[in-house]
């Protein structure tokens, strides 16, 4: 059996590394291929392409890029064409991924969606392309799969959301936490997004915010989670160009950062699920350009855009989707917690409750059981 998965930015790669073990421990003759990351591939996945160095946003980006993204069409419409596999499953990234949909739908190859893009969210309209293009509809929301059969997507399947499989792994480094836990002072972890131009997009804002907390408590020290080395060189060239600030900028870290901080300012993503994870008190923060700001809020559906907050059906995360800097609002709220020790408590009582409920491990098993057994179904039909 032959599955193609393709995943398109950092958390899609951990999503299908995890999707790759799991089908190939329920079926270790599976063949799995794609477009992805280095995670995927080191879980047994030959890649055609590496995707998720493609991870970009907004308009601008993708229509720079959309030469590119034509022939990675191309080039998976010939694989469909000359070695057809079983199945196709395609993990969040819409956009590239409805042309990958069109083609293997093409091919009468059965297509699954895991983890879904949130239509609910952004332009409801385009669940016509789901209708349309897609199979099977894993969904990693408790709400999703009523939300799409209502609107006549009936092969859905609430599974869980992935990011629930890859956090009871997480080994943290105890040498780092040592460090950090000897070093005097409450930690405000400041997470600038995994996407070189969400860190450009942010940096300005969560810089200001720190000197800005910073100045009502000099107790305070920052540090910074760089997923890329090449994120951490951007901000620490940034940080030499303004006033010092007890900031240290570290690659690699993020989950021991979350674990030692007191709170968080974070950019919208997935990360946010993390963060609820260890009951981490957050504002979230997405920091667009003007224009893209404009049409986003023409096609926004969803009263919040952090993952958290719908999850929780209120703001427990602060959100900021803004096309300025927000500083003095975020960092008031984090000061909020660090002087207000009752608020602080609360708030994390709520996260505890609310992740209990939520953070059920196990979504990766069951989109492998799912898509085997559909795909088994299909190839005796």
């Amino acid at each position: 059996m032959r599955i193609f998965i393709s995943a398109g930015e950092p958390s899609g790669d951990i999503h299908g590394s995890n999707l790759v073990r799991a089908l190939r421990e329920a079926c270790p003759d599976v063949e799995c291929v794609g477009f992805g990351g280095e995670r995927m591939e080191q879980a047994g996945c030959k890649l055609l392409y590496p995707l998720c160095r493609l991870a970009i946003m907004w308009f601008a980006r993708v229509l720079a890029n959309a030469p590119k993204f034509l022939s990675l069409v191309s080039q998976a419409d010939r694989y469909f064409r000359h070695h057809r596999p079983d199945a196709v499953v395609l993990i969040d990234y819409p956009g590239f991924h409805w042309w990958l949909a069109r083609r293997a739908h093409f091919h009468g190859i059965p297509v699954f969606y895991f983890v879904p893009p949130q239509l609910w969210a952004w332009a409801g309209w385009r669940v016509k392309k789901m209708r349309r293009y897609i199979d099977h509809v894993l969904c990693s929301l408790p709400f999703e799969e009523a939300w799409y059969q209502e609107r006549g997507v009936h092969s859905t399947q609430y599974v869980g959301h992935p990011f629930f499989d890859e956090l009871p792994r997480q080994r943290l480094d105890i040498k780092f936490l040592h460090t950090q836990w000897s070093a005097a002072g409450p930690v405000i972890g400041l997470l600038p997004g995994s996407r070189t131009q969400e860190v450009h997009r942010n940096l300005s804002t969560l810089i200001r915010t720190a000197a800005t907390v910073h100045q009502a408590r000099p107790d305070v020290r920052f540090l910074v989670a760089c997923f890329r080395a090449e994120h951490q060189r951007t901000i620490d060239a940034y940080l030499r160009q303004h006033a010092p600030l007890p900031i240290e900028t570290c690659v690699g870290h993020t989950p021991e950062i979350i674990e030692r901080s007191h709170a968080c300012v974070a950019v919208s993503g997935s990360v946010s699920l993390e963060l609820l994870y260890r009951t981490r008190p957050t504002v979230v923060l997405y920091r667009i350009g003007r224009l893209d700001l404009k049409v986003g809020h023409f096609f926004k559906t969803a009263p919040y855009i952090c993952l958290v907050n719908l999850l929780a059906g209120k703001e427990l995360y602060p959100e900021f989707l803004t096309d300025r800097c927000e500083s003095e609002p975020i960092a008031a709220h984090v000061l909020h917690w660090l002087n207000d020790a009752a608020a602080y408590k609360a708030l994390c009582a709520e996260l505890a409750t609310l992740r209990d409920c939520v953070a059920a491990p196990g979504a990766c098993q069951r989109a492998a059981e799912a898509i085997l057994a559909q795909t088994m179904a299909s190839r005796a039909a």
